[in-house]
């Protein structure tokens, strides 16, 4: 099972994500579930960094580990479309976990 987080901080702003395992709906190279959390992770880390202009810190290892966190030193703008960004990352991710609750599990933590 992927588990999946996303982290708020105490305003309710969303500050980043992590994931972590493999999902297990296939084998290996046919896991649609494990295909879809790719996409979507890939896709928002790299429109983080080439649409909102937000260089994330990232974190990656072994058991499909990925970790990516905004820096604290984002403008208004900036903020606004991570926001955006990781809230749509927030909708597809539930989408999975709904679709496929065996498969993927999603938290939301403050702090």
């Amino acid at each position: 099972m992927t588990r999946a987080v996303l982290y708020r901080d105490r305003s309710g702003k969303l500050t980043g994500f992590s994931v972590r395992g493999h999902a297990g709906y296939a084998e290996e190279g046919s896991d649609i579930v494990c295909a879809g959390i790719s996409v979507l992770t890939t896709t928002c880390v790299n429109a983080l960094e080439s649409v909102a202009g937000v260089k994330v810190h990232l974190r990656g290892g072994e058991d499909g580990f990925l970790e990516a966190m905004l820096p604290q030193n984002l403008d208004d703008m900036q903020m606004h479309d991570a926001q955006v960004l990781l809230s749509a990352l927030h909708q597809g991710l539930s989408d999975l976990a709904d679709g496929y609750p065996k498969y993927i599990q999603l938290s939301v933590r403050r702090g």
